[in-house]
Parts: C-alpha cells; structure tokens; sequence
C-alpha cells in the first residue's frame, strides 16, 4: 500500500531485468500496454468499493474501449501484415507478432468480461433487476411484448433471407444479427435468413412490474416472434454475431474541398474490412461455418462468444431510477470568484487569472465565457478550436450568436478528429450559414490545441481573454473527464495564442512565442530543454525533480531522456492513466522513475507537467505547464498541440500543491507499474483509510476560483471518510 503514494510513501528497490536495456527491449509494447489499462477498467467492475450499476457501466466501458482498439489500432496491424511490412515497432515487434500477442490477450479478456457479466447480473437480481431470456417470460408479460414488438420493433425489421436470388448481404461495422435456419412447415424446405438487429431500439426492453426492474434483450423478443416474420416457417436453430470492421479514415492528400473528401471517407469507413466478428458459441456448427465463409474471415478473425454478445449495450441498464445502486450524486461547483462578481466572467478573469478543474468545477463556466462574449457588444472578435464538440453544442450555438450578432467569429473546426469527423462537418456547415470564418487547419496535422480568445474593446485598447484547455469543448464528457481550464488576459499568452491562430488559418509559422509552446514546431524541444536542464541541475549539486500527469507516454525520444535522467540522479514521478512505454524502476536505466495510474469514479484527462528548476516539489519556484498533448509520437510530431506555462503563483500552487500533490497521494485509486510492465493494484485493509484523490477534489474547490484565496492557502490533503456519503 505504501509504494502506491508517491507524495510521502518510499519507493520499491529497483530491479534488475534479464533483458538488454540497451535496445529496444527498454521499451514496453504500446499494444500490449493498453490492453492492460483495459484490464484495469474491468477490475473496477469487480471493486466492491465500487456501487453495483457502476460497476455494470465499468463493465461496458471496458467493452467499447476493446471494439475501438480492434477497429483502430488492430485493423492497422492487420493491413501492415497482410502487406507483409516486418518493420519492427520501438519494442522490436513486427506487426504480426503484434497481432499473434493481442489476440491472446484479448480473448483472454473477452473471457473474463463475461465471468464479470455472470456475477454481476446474479448481484443484480439480488437488488431485484432481472435480465430475462425469453425462456423466463411470464406468460402475463407476453401481450405486452407482443404489442410492443407489433408497434415499436416490427416496423424497423429487415429479414434478409439467403439463396442465390439473395446473395450475402452487408452488415456495417458493429452490426448485430441472427443468423436463422428455418424449416418451411409445407415441404420441410430448408431456408437460411438473416435478421439484423436494429441498432435504432434499445438493446435491452424494460417489462412492466410491480417492483423492481425486469429487461429482456431485443433479440431475445426477435426469437419469440420469428413465426411472424417468416410466416409459415419454424426456427430450427440459430446463432447471434456482431462484426467490427476497419475504422480509420483514408483522405486523399490533395483534396480539393476537404469536407467533401470527408464526407465520402465516412462512407468508406462504413464498409471497411472485416478485422473481427463475434459469434454466440452456442450456434450449431454449420451457422459457424456458414458465416465465416460467407464473410471471408480466417479463424483468427473470428471469436466464440460463450455468453452476451455485446457487452457495451449495458450501459442502457444503468438506470437513474436505482439511485440506491450508483455514485453518491454530485453537482460541480460555480467558482467563488464568478459569484463574487455576479456571473461576470470578464471581470473574474480581471482580478487574476483563474484555473478551474473540471469536472469539480462546472464547464458551464466555459459556455458562460462565450455566451457572455457573443452577447457584449463591447467584444469585437472570437476565435475557437472545435476538436470534439457535443450533438447540439452550447459552444458553437454561442459562436453562431456572435457571428449573426455582427462579431467577428473564427472557427478552427478540426474534421480529423476521430469517430467525431461526421458531427464536426454538421457543426462546420451550421457556423458558415451563422457567418463564421471556418477553417479546417492542416491536411497532414491534427489540430487538437484546445484554445478560445475573445477580443474586447475597454477603453481607448483591445484587450484579449483566453481560455487554454487539456480536453474538449464537450459539455458532456466533461461532466466525467477531469481536465484543467485555465482563463486569462495576460496580453503574452494572448499575443502567443494569437499567433496560433493565425499558423491555423494562414499557415504562418508563429515566431516569438513568450509563454506557449506549440507542436509540431517547439513543444517536444521544450520538453527534451527542460529535462535537460534538471539533469544539469543535479550535475549542480540542486535538486532535480520532475512531475508529470498524462493520458499516455511512447514517445522514444522523450523516454530516452526521462531515462538519461533517471540515470544522473532526477527524480520522476508520473501519473499516466493508459498507455506506457517507459520501463520504471529498472536498475541501471530508471531506478528513479515510478509510475502509476489513476482508475477511478472519473476519467484522468488533464496533462499537466512540473519541473523542479533547481527545488524540490513542491515548490513556488518550480517550472509549470499544462497541456494538451500526451507524449505520444502523433501528439508532438504530428498534431498541433499547446504547452501552456503557468505564471501566476496562486495557479502555480493550485496545479503543484493541490492537483498533482493528490494525484500523488492517492492509494485508493491507484495502480503501481512494476519494471516488467505489469500493473499492481494498492491493498487496502478493510475499515483503512485511503486517500481517494476523486474526493478530495470534490470536497475542496480549486485554490484560484475562490475569491479571496491566495497560494498560500492549499487545503490539506484529506478527506471526509467513504462510508459517511
């Protein structure tokens, strides 16, 4: 338990590997290293501490972050080895063993979702939610189902019978179906059908009851009511399966209208090929064989499902109505300072710069920003990066309000962005017909800077506001996401964001940033300066220290610096949720690096990193920045991304001493890497306490949103007890 807090606990001895840790053996396998953050998620589907329909949305969100991986990451393993590339990855693997390892680990985490499903369903009952098959049907509840099949289902059905008059027919990727064997009453004739489940209804449907909760999956109510849809015709056998097909996006490098290339790239995605399909291992032989010729798949691509065919859906269950079964409920915060000034964002951003967590802080303070700005008629001009935005955004309805209220409004709408490219071009088509500039950025670079500036007209000079950010302008996710939101009218962190704008739009390499570094020009540069000059630091006989928080870490070049620094004498701690390329702990190479990961009520989004500059951390003096890049190749060669230094001491302190001293003092939610790349997570005792970083957080506003606080007033680093609400 001690190793797991990184604030005050000791470290573990380091250890010495039987591998060369001069070659690429210093490196863990990317692949490989998230399969294993998706093992974490599903552990928190087994954490007691955890509220049972919790757990359940655990569950479903380890099933939805697996389909990403084998329609993203997968599916272009797969075309590198059908092209029969060898070229090995930083880790010495080619893309097939890469494929040959993750399909163990998949399968074996397939099998173990299902394990986690049982339990939890036999919980459920327990609680007096029932998951029905229609084996378990009262007959009581069958006239409503049969009415409601009649009226909400039957209508959107497609039965799709096989014969050489109807060949195979396309399913799109997470396509679910049955696939049928029927037998006509007449002649005994053998026909073969496909009913695709429409992905329009609700997987699960909620029976009438007394008490309680009764569902029953929609296929379930398919196979009670197959007479109908094949009239004249008995079920013989069938088998449930769901495909997952190649989802990333190929645009022509010289696209003349990109949003046009997008568009017909969307459709592509729809009918890429096949990477894997599941199949109910109930399903007689002959289906199995069936399907798997019909869908060209090799055995590799197709995996036996002994249990629930779609894990994701599970999410429809966790119902607001068994309050009793979730978190506590809690409501973010309103900063102190905005109320101080009654709502007026302006004049909170004013009085000094003001850093809000979220989701602890409400994002609503992000909407108010540019609600407020569209409607002043003393403010002359928005610019806004859309990464990720919400289905009706409450951002972009503000920059339409600006547009049409005559402001100047520009909207760097990034189209690559992904699984989000068809929204983007509906938010890209309703800002132009508002009268915004739109622009798209790069080709060959993602923009996922997240940065909003509102120029406003005081006095006799123009004076800009800027909001930085470490996730998205999505109202929704970030209600779950913990980012950082920082506002200010430092005029060099508005000239710096300025100039960004301007290589956005204009492709005018900025020059003479002050306070921001931006990739793919200067961030890495600065990252590998300032690790650098902590080197030099202890060559000096001062300390040396870095922190860093992130999503995700493989970039070569920098975790061969982070090792040369482990090395002189540089102590690293870092907070990395996912994905970890860097070995910690080993001896020779990085006995001064630990590693944890944070999985807990609320997703660590935020990227934040803190070098010493010649003191220990926490420190007044040290170097701080937030960012929005992870330290991933893609990230810091192959995106705009911003690196936002921290100037003002009581944001300083709010990021140092309360943020990351949290998230380094947590044990109840944290996983310990060991040097072999495996994750352990902190014991704790039953009746002992364990810091809970997450309730900290929603127990203690951020220092600089309260009104008077200053950087000396830090709250300590507890908590109120978890089983006193």
């Amino acid at each position: 338990m001690i190793y797991a807090d990184f604030l005050e606990g000791s470290a573990p001895e380091p250890q010495t590997l039987d591998l060369d840790m001069t070659s690429s053996a210093r490196f863990m396998n990317r692949e490989l290293s998230w399969l294993g953050f998706n093992n974490r998620v599903l552990e928190e589907a087994e954490n007691l501490r955890v509220p049972l329909l919790e757990r359940l949305r655990f569950l479903s969100i380890s099933a939805t972050n697996l389909d990403e991986f084998f329609t993203v990451r997968v599916a272009g393993l797969r075309e590198l080895a059908l092209a029969g590339n060898v070229t090995p990855g930083l880790d010495g693997l080619t893309p097939a063993e890469q494929l040959k390892l993750i399909d163990v680990e998949a399968r074996a985490l397939m099998q173990r979702q299902q394990a986690v499903f049982v339990k939890l369903v036999n919980e459920m009952a327990v609680q007096d939610m029932h998951l029905l098959t229609r084996a378990t049907i009262e007959d009581a509840d069958k006239p409503f189902l049969s009415e409601f099949f009649l009226n909400q289902v039957f209508p959107v059905l497609s039965p799709l019978a096989i014969d050489p008059a109807h060949p195979f027919p396309f399913l799109p990727n997470e396509g679910y179906a049955l696939a049928l064997d029927l037998e006509r009453a007449s002649d005994k004739r053998h026909l073969r059908a496909l009913l695709p489940v429409p992905a329009q209804i609700d997987r699960f449907i909620s029976l009438p009851t007394q008490q309680g909760h009764r569902f029953l999956p929609l296929e379930e109510l398919l196979l009670m009511h197959v007479s109908q849809l094949f009239p004249g015709y008995k079920l013989k056998t069938h088998g449930a399966f769901r495909v997952l097909r190649d989802s990333d996006l190929e645009v022509e490098d010289e696209a003349e209208d990109l949003v046009r290339e997008f568009e017909t790239a969307l459709k592509r995605r729809r009918r890429g090929e096949v990477v894997r399909l599941k199949m109910a291992a109930r399903a007689p032989d002959a289906l199995k064989s069936f399907i798997k010729t019909e869908m060209r798949l090799t055995s590799d691509e197709m995996v036996e499902v002994n249990g629930l065919i779609g894990i994701a859906d599970l999410k429809e269950l966790v119902i607001d109505e068994r309050s009793d079964l979730l978190w506590p409920s809690f409501a973010p915060r309103v900063p102190e300072r905005v109320q101080d000034h009654d709502g007026d964002m302006f004049a909170a951003i004013r009085q000094k710069d003001m850093l809000l967590h979220h989701p602890y802080e409400t994002f609503d303070m992000v909407v108010r920003f540019l609600r407020q700005a569209a409607h002043d008629p003393d403010v002359v001009a928005i610019k806004q990066t859309l990464y990720r935005t919400s289905h009706q955004s409450p951002i972009v309805e503000a920059l339409c309000e600006a547009a049409e209220e005559g402001k100047s409004v520009t909207a760097l709408v990034e189209l690559k962005a992904r699984f989000d490219e068809a929204a983007n071009i509906r938010q890209s088509r309703r800002l132009e017909r508002a009268g915004a500039h739109v622009v798209y950025g790069f080709l060959n670079y993602k923009t996922h800077a997240k940065i909003s500036t509102v120029v406003r007209r005081e006095g006799d000079k123009l004076v800009t506001y800027t909001h930085f950010g470490t996730g998205n302008y999505h109202p929704i996710t970030a209600r779950i996401y913990t980012d950082l939101s920082l506002f200010t009218c430092d005029s060099d962190l508005g000239r710096d964001a300025t100039k960004v704008f301007n290589y956005l739009s204009g492709y005018a390499q900025p020059e003479g940033l002050e306070n921001l570094a931006i990739s793919p020009i200067c961030l890495k540069k600065t990252l590998l300066t300032r690790i650098k000059t902590e080197i030099e630091n202890v060559q000096n006989g001062k300390p040396g220290v870095i922190w860093a928080k992130m999503n995700s870490l493989i970039e070569p070049d920098v975790i061969d610096a982070l090792y040369e620094a482990s090395q002189a004498g540089v102590k690293i701690d870092l907070v990395i949720r996912g994905i970890c390329g860097l070995r910690p702990g080993v001896v020779g190479l990085s006995e001064n690096i630990r590693v944890k990961s944070i999985v807990g009520r609320f997703l660590e989004h935020s990227r934040i990193v803190c070098f010493g500059n010649g003191h220990k951390l926490p420190s007044k003096k040290a170097a701080v920045f937030i960012s929005s890049a992870d330290w991933m190749s893609r990230n810091l060669n192959r995106r705009v991304e911003t690196l936002v230094e921290i100037t003002n001491n009581t944001v300083k302190a709010q990021i140092v001493s309360q943020i990351m001293a949290a998230n380094l003092h947590d044990v109840a939610q944290s996983w310990v890497m060991e040097p072999t790349g495996e994750f352990t997570r902190a014991i704790i005792p039953d009746g002992e306490f364990a810091f809970n970083c997450h309730r900290f957080f929603m127990e203690n506003p951020s220092l600089s949103g309260r009104g008077s606080a200053g950087a000396s007033d830090v709250p300590q680093l507890t908590h109120t007890d978890e089983d006193q609400g």
